[in-house]
């Protein structure tokens, strides 16, 4: 083959080479991003290897050291059961993580594929969704999750379909919005020219280019996800005791005394949550402005 024939091959390849190097690099560049990503990472390698790293078990009561302070013995102190808190936090970062990312990729998912068909082929099929998304964002998701979590069986998966299954409106209206945009271009046009389906345009040019915007309502999501599960475990709709969470923690600073005299008990979840959240939205930023075609070509 000669040399004349290779050439466009190794220039095509070369090209998103560039490109993943120019994002990994503008990524680099967003210090809080950076060090977000670091700080998470340790988060999830806690909660993978919490069975590892913790003191005792997490649900195993030693009542002659109950309402114990921090010590050498236990890391957090116990609980008014004498549950280690060390123990039961790392534990709950699993129930938490995965309600997060769980919860928003089922949202994502909805959110995609509605948004991607209302925006793309429009008339009824539009109307359909879009109605229905409408009809479903004049009710209050929290109520909406709270009367499904009080009648539902308690249980991890449970809360992960009912937050993921009430929270892609948003994501669809996003969507929708975005290809309604990009399918107006001319790269658009040209693909259409050259006899790409309508599935292959979708998926292939016009999702691709939807995404940057979508990145920071993914990493709030997950935020939301978090926070939406520590809301319902402090109220006791949540993941069913003796399983862990960071909202089942919480739910015990409801107590004054507890509140008062037993900080160590809830300021670690609570501390937890805070770090997580804050995490995934700095990274999500961090995306947002690296995948920014603006700024990338």
């Amino acid at each position: 083959m000669s040399e004349a024939a290779t050439e466009p091959a190794a220039v095509a390849v070369r090209r998103p080479r560039r490109i993943e190097n120019r994002l990994l690099r503008r990524f680099v560049r967003n210090r809080p991003a950076v060090i977000s990503t670091l700080v998470l990472s340790v988060i999830v390698l806690l909660a993978i290897f919490a069975p590892v790293v913790e003191r005792y078990p997490f649900d195993q009561m030693q009542l002659r050291e109950r309402s114990q302070p921090p010590s050498a013995e236990h890391w957090l102190g116990t609980d008014r059961i004498g549950r280690d808190v060390w123990s039961r936090t790392v534990h709950g970062a699993r129930v938490s993580l995965i309600v997060g990312f769980a919860a928003t990729g089922i949202a994502v998912l909805i959110g995609v594929v509605l948004g991607s068909l209302a925006g793309f082929h429009g008339g009824w099929v539009e109307t359909l969704i879009m109605r229905f998304t409408d009809v479903l964002m004049t009710f209050p998701p929290i109520i909406i999750m709270l009367t499904l979590a009080a009648f539902a069986p308690r249980g991890l998966w449970v809360i992960v379909f009912i937050i993921g299954g009430l929270s892609w409106p948003g994501v669809a209206r996003l969507v929708r919005g975005q290809f309604l945009t990009l399918k107006e271009q001319e790269f658009v046009a040209a693909a259409r020219a050259l006899g790409n389906p309508g599935p292959r345009v979708m998926l292939v040019h016009i999702l691709p280019n939807a995404l940057p915007p979508l990145m920071a309502m993914i990493s709030f999501g997950i935020g939301n996800a978090i926070l939406t599960e520590a809301g319902l475990s402090f109220l006791g709709l949540g993941v069913p005791p003796p399983a862990p969470s960071w909202g089942t923690m919480l739910e015990a600073a409801r107590n004054l005394d507890i509140l008062r005299n037993l900080p160590w008990t809830w300021l670690p979840p609570a501390a937890m949550t805070v770090i997580t959240v804050l995490c995934v939205n700095f990274i999500g930023d961090g995306l947002r402005d690296a995948t920014d075609a603006r700024m990338v070509l």
